[in-house]
């Protein structure tokens, strides 16, 4: 249930080839053995891009791969911070004086969020230190929320060290909320999925959340009288494609210029001089309509099941590159090639800009499908290959965050 605290787990680590690992490094480094072990996963958003911070649900699912943080609670007030990734540097700081600078967004900054987000949750003001070890296998700055998983995984290493107890929902909602001491303002569907998702469940425990939301905007669009497809039509109707000016904005809310730049638009929005409300209105009602449309096939389940979550998939691509501009011409290329050889959707993913995309593949194609996009846009293309695995690799479905003992 979401109103449970994150499993607790006892493990032989000898049995796990990545936790003996991190043993023995955290014992090299630290000259001791960790106290206990936190995971947390990253994840991919089958579709529903940028409408999570809208109000609007979403379906993203846990990968497999995490961050992982050995952990060893320390009688004085210090955070020792370390990386099995020798380009992220060590950090030490005190438990007592957290202080989180903005303008860099260094790796242990997302490990202090989460640590600060329980402690004030707590109201503590005098916690103790820890020495942690991270490692973690989801490949950086692609899309796959690796930044949140960290502050999700600090979050609940913090709460296992000060022997607390959170709901899965109150742990997501506290790191949601932490990650805006680095800046990120999100719609918390990262750590959503995070601490939510079950193994092999595509919906998860996630569905529990979120698509609870969606039968809520379903009853706030009954008592409106509108539903999501005809505030499509509205904005055919009261929108022009043409780019709005901030001074027509103004004209259109009977707003002073001031006003809008002091209550409606964020700092980094201050210096924008048009907008294009029409194109992003359209994306945000058409993407919001598609998720539920991918969930009533989902629950359905018709013969042609995959393709027509497939199409959708294809269509929310269309949008995001369109009407959201928010692709690039390198995810663009890649899409293209993903469903040439095979893929039945596929769309940018991870907000845009960059990043990656996520395809859906039937399995029985799945080798063929690996190694000719490989060649066609790495080999061919001569662009560098990151290890296989980080670069292009299958997931299923992976489980939310948890905590390993040694047994």
């Amino acid at each position: 249930m979401a109103s449970e605290g994150p499993v607790t787990r006892r493990v032989q680590v000898a049995e796990y080839p990545r936790l003996v690992k991190l043993k023995e490094m955290f014992n090299s480094k630290f000259g001791s053995i960790p106290k206990f072990y936190v995971r947390a996963p990253g994840r991919v958003n089958i579709i529903g891009e940028h409408i999570d911070y809208c109000g609007y649900s979403v379906l993203p699912m846990a990968v497999e791969q995490d961050m992982l943080i050995a952990v060893e609670p320390v009688k004085t007030h210090t955070l020792c911070l370390s990386n099995t990734n020798p380009l992220y540097p060590d950090f030490s700081i005190s438990a007592n004086n957290i202080q989180i600078d903005k303008t860099k967004p260094l790796w242990y900054n997302y490990f202090l969020c989460g640590f600060k987000g329980i402690q004030e949750h707590f109201g503590l003001s005098n916690p103790a230190g820890m020495n942690c070890l991270v490692d973690g296998n989801i490949p950086p700055s692609s899309g796959l929320s690796s930044s949140s998983a960290l502050v999700c995984c600090a979050g609940l290493v913090t709460l296992t060290m000060l022997g607390m107890n959170l709901s899965k929902v109150e742990l997501a909602e506290i790191c949601a909320k932490s990650e805006r001491y680095i800046g990120t303002e999100g719609g918390g569907m990262d750590q959503s999925i995070s601490f939510l998702a079950e193994e092999g469940t595509l919906l998860a425990k996630y569905k529990g959340l979120q698509w609870d939301k969606v039968l809520q905007l379903e009853e706030v669009q009954g008592r409106l009288g509108i539903s999501l497809e005809e505030m499509q039509a509205v904005t055919e109707d009261a929108l022009h494609s043409e780019p709005y000016s901030q001074e027509e904005i103004c004209r259109c809310l009977g707003i002073s210029l001031e006003e809008l730049r002091t209550q409606i638009l964020s700092p980094n929005t201050q210096d924008v001089l048009i907008f294009k409300l029409y194109q992003r209105a359209k994306h945000v009602y058409s993407e919001a309509a598609r998720v539920f449309q991918f969930k009533k096939i989902c629950e359905e389940a018709p013969d042609n099941t995959v393709q027509l979550l497939g199409e959708l998939m294809n269509q929310s691509h269309r949008s995001c590159r369109d009407m959201y501009e928010c692709s690039c011409p390198e995810l663009d290329q890649l899409v293209d090639i993903c469903r040439k050889f095979g893929a039945e959707g596929s769309r940018l993913t991870g907000a845009g800009w960059g990043g990656c995309t996520v395809s859906i593949v039937p399995a029985d194609k799945l080798s063929s499908f690996l190694a000719s996009v490989s060649e066609a846009y790495y080999q061919r293309s001569g662009r560098n290959l990151a290890p296989e695995k980080e670069s292009l690799f299958a997931t299923k479905p992976g489980g939310g965050a948890l905590v390993f003992l040694e047994a």
